[in-house]
């Protein structure tokens, strides 16, 4: 059963000019450590900077709050397996919510290009 599902689109300009305009604390703010680490060893990190941006916002519309008080930039974290398919990670109110909801987990589809970066959630259901 689907509980939810989300969907965002990001132009990858606006992670580079917030990521040159703040630096390290923009990162730090929406990323957790081992996100941050994937997207910087990559030659242009920026598309997947932005990809990972729009995971987050796809998985707190996928929960129905937005990213703000009942779900932060921290409460999901995006993992990669060795296929590379991406996967979601929750903590602290991520985790909280899907007790909450009932969820079983994510299903997460990304994709960037030089000038976009989109992604899709779907919370699933016990």
């Amino acid at each position: 059963m689907i509980l939810g599902t989300g969907i965002d689109i990001i132009e990858v300009t606006r992670i580079r000019n917030s990521h040159k305009k703040f630096g390290d604390r923009f990162l730090d703010r929406i990323l957790l450590p081992g996100e941050i680490a994937y997207c910087l060893s990559h030659k242009d990190p920026t598309p997947h900077l932005a990809a990972r941006f729009a995971a987050k916002e796809a998985i707190s519309k996928a929960f129905g709050t937005g990213i703000g008080v009942k779900f932060g930039w921290h409460d999901s974290e995006i993992g990669r397996r060795d296929s590379g398919q991406p996967f979601v990670i929750l903590h602290e109110k991520g985790e909280l919510l899907m007790l909450e909801l009932n969820g079983k987990g994510f299903f997460l589809s990304l994709s960037q290009t030089q000038m976009h970066a989109t992604a899709v959630a779907i919370l699933e259901g016990r």
